[in-house]
C-alpha cells in the first residue's frame, strides 16, 4: 500500500525530470544548429568533402559567410579584380583554392596569411603583373602552384623559400625574357616546370639558369619534367630550346664581364648616360670651353664564337664535299671507257684467234693489249 501524498510526490518528481531532459534537449539543439556550416548565398557546398564552390556566379567580392572548415574554395570565372588582405581570413582548414580565370592584376602581400594547411593554388588566366616576395610564406604545406597566363615579366628573389614541398610549379604564357638560379634552388621537391610560351632572351642573363636546367632535368634522385624553353632572341637561336644549346655559345659572357669589369676601372668619372643634356649656349664674346663627353659609348653587338666557327666549318666541309663528288665523277667515267675499250679488245680477240694456238699470233695479241692499256 502506498502511503498518501506519495502519488503527487512521484508525478511531481517525474514532471520535474522531464523538464531538465527537455532543457537539456533544447540546449544540443541550439549548438547542433549553430554548429552547422552556412552555405554563401547561391553558391554549392559539400558538406561531406567540405567543398564550396561559387565557380561562373558573376562574383565581385569574396563572399564573408564562407563556413571555417571549408577545404576546398573554387571561384573560378568570376570578375574578381581586386582582393582584400582578409579576404581568406580565418580559413586555416583550406587546402584548394582555385582563383583562375578572374581579373585579379595584384595580390596583397598578406592575403594567404591564415592558409598555413594550403597545398594547392591556382591563379591562371589572371592578369598578374607582380608579386611579393612574401606572398607565399605562410603555406610551407603548398605542393602544386599555377601562375600561367598571366603579365609576370619577372618573378623576385626569395618567392619560393618557404616552399620545400612544391612538386609541381607552372610559368608558362607570361612575359618572362629570364630567370634567376637563385630562385629555384629552394624547391628541394620540384617534379614539374612549365616555362613555354615566354619571350626568352637566350644570353648571359639566362646562362646560370641553364646550368639549373640540365641539373633538374638529370637530377641523380629523379628526373624532373621540364617543358621546352624556346629562344625569342638572338636570331641564331630563335626557336631552338634553351637546354639545346651547346655552352660553348655562351663563351663571350665572359669577356663582356671582363670588359665591363676593366672598363669600370679605367674610367672613374661620373657613369655615363644615354641622354646627356643639351651643351650650354656660349656667352658672346667667350671662347667656347671643351664640352665633356658623357655619353655611353656604343658597343659592339657580340656574335657566339661558335656560330662564325660553324658557318666556317659548314663551309669548308661543302667544298670538300665538292671536290670528293668531282673525283668520283672522274674515276667513274675512267672505268666505263676502261671496262667498253676492254670489251671491244675481247671481240676483236675472238674473231682474230685461230684454231690452233699460234704463239707468234699470241705475242702480237699481247703488244697490242699492251697498245690499248
Amino acid at each position: 500500500m502506498l502511503a498518501p501524498g506519495s502519488g503527487s510526490e512521484q508525478r511531481t518528481r517525474l514532471a520535474l525530470r522531464w523538464r531538465q531532459v527537455s532543457w537539456i534537449t533544447c540546449w544540443i539543439a541550439l549548438c547542433a544548429v549553430e554548429a552547422l556550416p552556412t552555405c554563401p548565398f547561391s553558391c554549392k557546398c559539400d558538406t561531406r568533402s567540405l567543398e564550396v564552390d561559387c565557380s561562373g556566379l558573376g562574383l565581385t567580392v569574396v563572399p564573408p559567410d564562407v563556413p571555417a572548415a571549408t577545404r576546398t574554395l573554387l571561384l573560378l570565372n568570376n570578375k574578381l579584380s581586386a582582393l582584400p588582405s582578409w579576404a581568406f581570413a580565418n580559413l586555416s582548414s583550406l587546402q584548394r583554392l582555385d582563383l583562375s580565370n578572374n581579373f585579379l592584376d595584384q595580390l596583397p602581400r598578406s592575403i594567404f596569411e591564415d592558409l598555413t594547411n594550403l597545398t594547392e593554388l591556382q591563379l591562371r588566366n589572371n592578369s598578374i603583373r607582380t608579386l611579393d616576395r612574401d606572398l607565399l610564406q605562410h603555406s610551407p604545406l603548398l605542393r602544386h602552384l599555377d601562375l600561367s597566363i598571366n603579365g609576370l615579366a619577372q618573378l623576385p628573389p626569395g618567392l619560393f623559400d618557404g616552399l620545400p614541398a612544391l612538386r609541381s610549379l607552372s610559368l608558362r604564357s607570361n612575359r618572362l625574357q629570364n630567370l634567376d638560379r637563385l630562385t629555384f634552388e629552394p624547391l628541394a621537391s620540384l617534379q614539374l616546370l612549365q616555362v613555354g610560351d615566354n619571350p626568352w632572351e637566350c644570353d648571359c642573363n639566362l646562362r646560370d639558369f641553364k646550368h639549373w636546367m640540365e641539373w633538374f632535368s638529370y637530377r641523380a634522385n629523379a628526373g624532373g619534367r621540364l617543358d621546352q624553353l624556346a629562344c625569342t632572341l638572338p636570331k641564331e637561336l630563335r626557336g631552338k630550346d634553351m637546354r639545346m644549346v651547346p655552352m660553348e655559345m655562351f663563351n663571350y659572357c665572359s669577356q663582356l664581364e671582363g670588359e665591363n669589369s676593366s672598363a669600370g676601372l679605367d674610367s672613374p668619372g661620373p657613369p655615363c648616360t644615354k641622354a646627356s643634356p643639351e651643351p650650354a649656349k656660349p656667352k658672346p664674346g667667350a671662347e667656347p670651353e671643351p664640352e665633356s663627353s658623357t655619353a655611353c659609348p656604343q658597343k659592339q653587338r657580340y656574335r657566339p664564337v661558335s656560330v662564325r666557327r660553324a658557318i666556317g666549318t659548314v663551309i669548308i666541309a661543302g667544298v670538300v664535299c665538292g671536290i670528293v663528288c668531282i673525283m668520283m665523277v672522274v674515276a667513274a667515267a675512267y672505268g666505263c671507257i676502261y671496262a667498253s675499250l676492254m670489251a671491244k679488245y675481247h671481240r676483236e680477240l675472238k674473231k682474230r684467234q685461230p684454231l690452233m694456238g699460234d704463239p707468234e699470233g699470241e705475242h702480237e695479241d699481247q703488244k697490242q693489249i699492251s697498245s690499248v692499256a
